[in-house]
């Protein structure tokens, strides 16, 4: 079974994961505008916290399949990446409905 500690660093990732964790973490500026954080560092980091906890996921199933892991650690670990790419592809569509928008304004 879990342990406390286990649950609570689990809840912690998820929660680093947001966006607004990743605009209060320092980004390079090379190319920001206005001294703001720069748009293709923040997708950076959230592809990269996406992949992060994907194979934090496959590693704990190879854990599990060999006998050296909890179940519960592996169900932490889907729902972890679950929650990263839940909160990539409403980013991806939130850009998308932006570009439309911006698309449909008379010039």
């Amino acid at each position: 079974m879990a342990t406390p500690g286990f649950a609570a660093n689990a809840y912690a990732s998820i929660k680093g994961m947001g966006a607004g964790n990743l605009m209060r973490k320092p980004l390079s500026s090379e190319g920001a505008g206005a001294g703001g954080p720069d748009f293709q560092a923040l997708i950076g980091k959230a592809l990269d916290a996406t992949a992060e906890a994907g194979r934090k996921a496959d590693a704990q199933t190879a854990s599990v399949a060999g006998g050296r892991a909890d179940i519960v650690n592996v169900v932490t670990a889907v729902a972890e990446s679950e929650a990263a790419i839940e909160t990539l592809v409403a980013v991806r569509d939130r850009v998308i409905a932006a570009y439309e928008e911006i698309m449909r304004m008379p010039v």
